[in-house]
C-alpha cells in the first residue's frame, strides 16, 4: 500500500473521523464502522484533509477543472480546505461551491453558496463518504439545474466498497453508469482493513479477531459482488 494512503489511515483514526462499533447509516444499514468527516475540526486537521483530497484529485483528475462542488453540509468545508490546499500545492485557483438545504430568497439569494457556476464549467464533485449514493442521488440534479456544467468526476476521502441503492455494484460504480463520470476515494475500506487488522495504531489494536469477524459479516450481506 502506498505510504500517503497509510498515513491518511492513520490521520483519521487519529481524528476520531474512523470509528467502529455499531451505527445506523443515512441508508438505513447497520454498520460495523462509521466515517464522519464532520470530526475534522481544528485548524491543522483540515489543512492535511484539504491535502489529502488535493494530492488525491490532482492524481484522478488532474488541474483541468474550475469548480470543487460539495454538497451540503459536510461537503462545504471540504470543498473550502481543499480549494486551499490546491492553491497551496500546485498554484491553481479553484473556485468552491456548495448547495443550501433551503433556497435563499433575499440578499446573496439562491440555493448555491460560493462561487456562481456558468456554462462550460467543469466541477468535481467532493464528498467524505459514499454508501448508497443516495446524496449525489439528491444533489447532481440541484448542480445540473443551475448551467451546463460537466462534472468531470467525484472523489470521497473512504470507498466503503459496499452495493449501492440497486443491490449489485458499488455505489461509485453505480454513479459512474448513472452519470457517466469518475468516481474515485483516497482510500478503500478493503485497505483500512488490511492496514489495522491486529496492528498497533496510535497505542492499540483497532481491528481485533472480534471486530474483523463483524466487519466480514457485514460484507457478506452488503459487500461488492463481483
Amino acid at each position: 500500500m502506498e505510504a500517503y494512503k497509510q498515513e491518511f489511515i492513520d490521520f483519521m483514526v487519529e481524528s476520531d473521523v474512523l470509528k467502529f462499533g455499531e451505527f445506523t447509516l443515512k441508508s438505513g444499514r447497520k454498520s460495523p464502522f462509521f466515517m464522519n468527516a464532520g470530526a475534522y475540526v481544528t485548524g491543522s486537521q483540515l489543512m492535511r484533509l484539504g491535502e489529502y483530497y488535493a494530492k488525491a484529485i490532482y492524481e484522478r483528475y488532474g488541474l483541468e477543472f474550475d469548480v470543487l462542488f460539495g454538497p451540503a453540509y459536510k461537503g462545504i468545508p471540504l470543498s473550502v480546505t481543499t480549494c486551499i490546499a490546491f492553491s497551496k500545492l500546485y498554484g491553481k485557483e479553484i473556485r468552491y461551491c456548495s448547495n443550501r438545504k433551503e433556497i435563499k430568497d433575499h440578499g446573496d439569494a439562491g440555493i448555491l453558496l460560493g462561487s456562481k457556476l456558468k456554462d462550460g464549467d467543469k466541477a468535481v464533485m467532493i464528498e467524505d463518504v459514499t454508501t448508497s449514493g443516495k446524496s449525489i442521488e439528491e444533489t447532481y440534479p440541484i448542480l445540473q439545474a443551475q448551467s451546463n456544467v460537466e462534472v468531470v468526476g467525484l472523489m470521497v476521502s473512504l470507498n466503503r466498497m459496499e452495493v449501492g441503492l440497486g443491490g449489485k455494484i458499488s455505489a461509485l460504480d453505480e454513479i459512474r453508469e448513472k452519470y457517466g463520470f469518475a468516481a474515485n476515494a483516497i482510500v478503500t475500506m478493503e485497505e483500512v482493513v488490511d492496514y489495522l487488522y491486529n496492528r498497533p495504531c496510535h497505542g492499540k489494536i483497532i481491528i481485533n479477531d472480534t471486530l474483523k469477524a463483524a466487519i466480514d459479516e457485514y460484507y457478506k450481506e452488503y459487500g461488492v459482488r463481483e
